[in-house]
């Protein structure tokens, strides 16, 4: 993982699952993902749920595959959980959700991020237009947003500026 002294959370309360998981190529895959330990439940459910959907899912690598450089996780559309970092974009320093595993970004190409000024990646910008459903996309009423919300999660689609990629136990 990501982790590193001074992080929120101990790497005893980590876990990594692995997670087999549909591609854009309609072909099973499987992936890592690190998450804290009281939510692998949920997120075993959740993936599980996506896989007999056949929702496709670009890649899933811990952080660490990318030196916890988010942006750099970001660019490659991987989805990834737990992250020693803080929150980016505007107000006070503060551990994001991803730092204590209790927040995972799913295919952050198809779901991007938008901070008010930019579009994170960058390549997200293809997806802004909600309303032209793409494989891959959270919706409000579509599969990924309604797995995750049945194990309790938030999605960040609903914020304001939204970030389509983020869905948390915490609803932060």
């Amino acid at each position: 993982a990501s982790w590193h002294p001074g992080c929120p959370v101990g790497p005893a309360q980590l876990r990594q699952i692995r997670l087999v998981y549909w591609g854009f190529d309609n072909q099973p895959h499987t992936g890592t993902l690190v998450v804290h330990a009281s939510v692998v439940a949920a997120t075993v459910q959740v993936f599980a749920t996506l896989y007999r959907a056949r929702f496709p899912i670009r890649s899933i690598r811990p952080a660490s595959d990318f030196g916890g450089d988010d942006d750099a996780s970001m660019a490659a559309d991987n989805t990834s959980g737990f992250n020693c970092r803080y929150v980016s974009g505007p107000g006070p320093r503060r551990w994001s959700v991803h730092a204590y595993g209790q927040a995972i970004d799913v295919n952050p190409v198809e779901n991007p991020y938008l901070d008010g000024v930019s579009v994170r990646p960058a390549a997200g910008a293809a997806y802004l237009d909600r309303s032209r459903y793409r494989p891959g996309m959270a919706l409000r009423g579509g599969v990924l947003v309604a797995a995750f919300a049945a194990v309790g999660w938030a999605w960040g689609g609903n914020w304001s500026p939204p970030d389509y990629q983020h869905f948390s136990a915490t609803g932060g």
